[in-house]
């Protein structure tokens, strides 16, 4: 019986880690899209406006940059919610 009890708390944390790492990709995805328009606009603006980019950003320096910017939004974010999510289910547990 006790074997039971701990193998369904078991599948209970897991799925609530799933949960919160299904929140934070979402979470991740969103602020990447978000980021990606909002780095995209004035990198491509800049190197159609400035001649100092338009000389020494070529069209990878320019994805570079805009990938970067993306990639880093969907770390800090997607960590960010995990950690809130599972700091909450911890409150929840306890009281």
């Amino acid at each position: 019986m006790a074997k039971n009890v701990s193998l369904d708390s078991m599948d209970q944390k897991l799925a609530l880690a799933k949960r919160c790492s299904h929140e934070g990709a979402k979470a991740g995805a969103k602020a990447a899209v978000f980021a990606t328009v909002a780095t995209a606009i004035p990198t491509y603006a800049c190197g159609k406006i400035s001649p100092w980019a338009r000389a020494h950003l070529n069209p990878t320096a320019k994805a570079l940059i805009v990938s970067t910017v993306a990639g880093m939004a969907y770390f800090i974010v997607a960590d960010k919610t995990i950690l809130k999510t599972a700091r909450q289910n911890s409150f929840k547990q306890q009281g």
